[in-house]
């Protein structure tokens, strides 16, 4: 990666009024007509529930995924950001591994059952213990994060469900890192556009020190499992 500019000032405040004013653009939000039915409709759980159970496969009972980062965690994350990625996958506008055949399923591709996934999938509890990092340059990472991250992801890096901002909070390490270093390849696309132009300049420490301090992140109380130890009553 190479070295940060002395005046990433004009890319910041980019990214901040495209945020701020929502210009996120149609190809990039909810354009495809699945999406947006979805995310106007009244989620079933207990289907949401029968199609999780084969995302479980993967991602778990829990939807943590692996502190390892090979699978992210999808317990907690905004439904309307499930539901675009899962329509991008399939639209082959996001490669994954392993994910395509899951998003290819005749059972998931119609706009009431993205819904009930989503919707469920953002019910379940996030795991209180998340993969981090080294630990050792948070103070760089905190930086970074407010003048690059905050505009769109939040203060704590809750994201925003209206705009398809992704939670960020409390997500494994690797997998956010494996995500960064991907966008800033310009390997994953269905990104909002001006966060490929903010982050271009980012060195590797960069890279790791912001990532790090997004993984500690802690979401709300409500939002968390009691303990590592709990289990999907669902699955009992």
């Amino acid at each position: 990666m190479p070295s940060i500019k002395k005046t990433p000032v004009l890319k910041i405040s980019i990214l901040i009024v495209s945020c701020m004013l929502g210009l996120i653009g149609q190809a990039w939000s909810d354009s495809n007509e699945d999406v947006a039915v979805a995310t106007h409709l009244k989620p079933n759980m207990y289907n949401g529930l029968v199609i999780f159970r084969l995302c479980a496969k993967c991602h778990y009972e829990e939807g943590w995924g692996q502190r390892s980062g090979t699978f992210p965690q999808l317990a907690g994350q905004h439904a309307k950001v499930i539901i675009k990625q899962l329509v991008d996958v399939r639209d082959h506008k996001r490669e994954t591994v392993g994910m395509d055949h899951f998003a290819m399923l005749k059972e998931i591709g119609d706009p009431q059952v993205l819904a009930d996934v989503a919707g469920y999938i953002s019910s379940i509890l996030m795991t209180p213990n998340p993969g981090v990092g080294a630990g050792t340059d948070l103070a760089q990472g905190k930086k970074l994060f407010t003048e690059y991250c905050i505009a769109c992801h939040g203060e704590n890096g809750e994201g925003n469900n209206d705009h398809f901002y992704p939670r960020i909070q409390g997500q494994h390490y690797e997998y956010l890192l494996r995500q960064f270093k991907w966008i800033y390849r310009k390997e994953r696309t269905n990104v909002q556009p001006g966060m490929v132009s903010a982050i271009s300049d980012f060195t590797q420490r960069d890279a790791e020190a912001v990532i790090d301090y997004i993984s500690r992140l802690k979401p709300p109380k409500e939002k968390l499992a009691p303990s590592v130890k709990w289990k999907n009553p669902d699955f009992e």
